[in-house]
């Protein structure tokens, strides 16, 4: 059953949202050559319980940190460890941060030092499939709607997308109706309705769409070692439109990136 909500739980959403947002800003001045995922994840803790949240992904099914931090070959659902991050890396960052009884959860995928070329293409084609995907987020549309857009965009590069893993959406638990898969038919799937809420996630292959699991029971890997990129946004269906609660404009904030890639999907200009 789709959980609609009432603009005001949308409102606690959006602050809940943006602690996530805030924190990936804060990550994004940390993440370097030479540091570990571990020492980011202690710092992502702090962060979110100084902003009075707790954080979402810690004990959820039994994780066992903060963040889930899935460099190069890693799809989603890292464990952050003591290996220090290297030139030329890409990792998915993904946080949750949980207050006032909804969730916040989103991603973003960052360069570490001088990444290869291809490797950035990648990255920067399975963000612009987020907002691909954001823009069939609305009113008459269906589920499978947005996962066709995002399929074909990435598709037509000659990348694989994931199957197995899918958005989903979200509010009093990290985890609600509708699944969001990244792939699919038009005219398929459940019917999108006002005010409910999802977290949209491309995870993107650089070769196959096919994955492995790792024996810790939570690492996704791409079968063939080639890079993965996933970005996430939380979306919010408000007056037949997608509207972001969640903001990737801290983190371009600490790395000096100038966008108007979220201007459409707001209503009201974020003020950092």
């Amino acid at each position: 059953m789709i959980i609609q909500k009432t603009r005001e739980e949308i409102e606690l959403m959006r602050e809940s949202a943006l602690i996530v947002s805030k924190t990936l800003g804060m990550i994004a001045s940390e993440i370097k050559e030479g540091v570990t995922t571990l020492y980011l994840d202690k710092l992502a803790e702090e962060f979110i319980r100084d902003h009075g949240a707790v954080p979402s992904f810690l004990g959820l099914y039994d994780f066992p940190n903060s963040l889930c931090m899935s460099p190069n070959a890693q799809v989603v659902h890292g464990i952050p460890n003591n290996v220090p991050l290297k030139n030329g890396d890409v990792i998915s960052v993904d946080c949750g941060a949980f207050k006032n009884g909804f969730h916040g959860d989103h991603a973003y995928s960052f360069e570490i030092g001088e990444v290869a070329p291809e490797v950035k293409k990648l990255l920067r084609v399975t963000k612009e499939s987020l907002y691909v995907g954001i823009t069939e987020f609305k009113a008459g549309n269906r589920v499978e709607d947005v996962g066709n857009a995002i399929q074909k965009y990435t598709e037509a590069h000659g990348y694989g997308v994931v199957r197995e893993l899918v958005g989903h959406g979200v509010g009093q638990k990290m985890h609600e109706e509708p699944e969001m898969p990244n792939y699919g038919k038009r005219g398929r799937g459940k019917l999108f309705v006002e005010g409910m809420v999802v977290a949209i996630e491309p995870m993107i292959n650089m070769g196959t769409r096919n994955i492995k699991q790792l024996k810790d029971g939570w690492t996704i890997l791409t079968a063939d070692g080639k890079p993965s990129a996933h970005f996430e946004h939380d979306v919010a269906l408000i007056d037949g439109k997608p509207e972001l609660l969640s903001t990737f404009q801290y983190i371009y904030k600490a790395l000096g990136i100038e966008s108007n890639e979220e201007d459409e999907f707001r209503k009201v200009p974020l003020v950092l």
